[in-house]
């Protein structure tokens, strides 16, 4: 039983890293808090169902069409929105939040609910790992989890645009001298983050089914990774995700599923209180602020 519990502790490990990933890198680099980003996250799986059902395009380019939806629409919302609010972080909270909030409400109204709204998995295949019997589906986000990692890390060092998302998201005004067009950047990293929300759909949703309320549960893990770890610290959205990953396969095992949810709470209050910016954060702690 330990060992099973340890695999589908790192699996969900893994689930949680794919859902924070994209809300940190946004905020890492531009300092926005995208709080849309659950409802870009339900919006690009209805976007793949209603493609996959009502045309004949084959399922990759329905994923591929929805990521590169979701790209524009992040970019478009920068533009339109946040563009006009840079540097307001609470008015970013607010429109995001509005605009998150409307279009999962909008699925909810014209009736997207129910179990019959959910992707495929890729593979309906089961493996048995060290005696413990793990889904097809689970697998491929584990090794996805890493490779998105490996190439995520890869852009960042090794492209001039991954060099720029660096030069901004350590020091802005030292990046905007060397000509590097702090918008530009920023409106990439939302579109990237949104985009990055629909791929961790694709392999996520497949293990249940869509709903809005989705979109809610979404944003707030995410939200909990990044805390525990440090806003805009991509290795301590992989240790938090790994804590919490842990905490809760742990608990649902050993002591019940209904303390889950509470586990994870306590495990962000302990952080919180014993380091403010969370485990890799560089914001100032709070004795600084003050």
């Amino acid at each position: 039983m330990l060992v099973g519990t340890i695999i589908y502790a790192l699996i969900n490990s893994a689930i949680l890293a794919l859902m924070a990933i994209g809300f940190n890198l946004t905020f890492g680099i531009s300092g926005v808090a995208n709080f849309a980003y659950g409802a870009f996250y339900v919006m690009a799986a209805y976007g793949m169902w209603l493609i996959r059902n009502h045309t004949a395009l084959p399922y990759p380019l329905a994923v591929a069409v929805m990521v590169a939806v979701n790209v524009v629409l992040g970019a478009l919302m920068y533009r339109f929105v946040l563009l006009r609010l840079r540097g307001q972080a609470l008015s970013e909270v607010i429109a995001t939040f509005g605009i998150g909030l409307a279009i999962l409400e909008l699925f909810r109204y014209y009736g997207f609910v129910g179990f019959e709204y959910t992707l495929p998995v890729f593979s309906d295949r089961s493996f048995v790992v060290v005696g413990t019997y793990v889904d097809a589906q689970r697998l491929f986000i584990l090794g996805f989890a890493v490779v998105l990692v490996a190439c995520l890390w890869s852009f960042t060092h090794f492209t001039s645009t991954g060099l720029a998302f660096r030069g901004i998201a350590q020091d802005e005004r030292t990046a905007l001298t060397f000509g590097i067009d702090a918008d530009r950047v920023a409106a990439l990293s939302v579109a990237f983050g949104a985009g990055l929300a629909a791929l961790a759909a694709t392999f996520i949703i497949p293990l249940g089914s869509i709903s809005p309320e989705e979109g809610y549960d979404v944003l707030i893990k995410a939200l909990a990774v990044c805390i525990i770890g440090g806003l805009g610290s991509s290795g301590g959205v992989i240790v938090a995700a790994v804590i919490i990953g842990f905490a809760e396969r742990f608990t649902d095992s050993y002591i019940g599923s209904h303390w889950t949810m509470l586990v994870s709470l306590l495990a962000i209050l302990a952080v919180l209180v014993v380091k403010p910016s969370g485990l890799f954060g560089k914001q100032k702690e709070l004795e600084e602020r003050i």
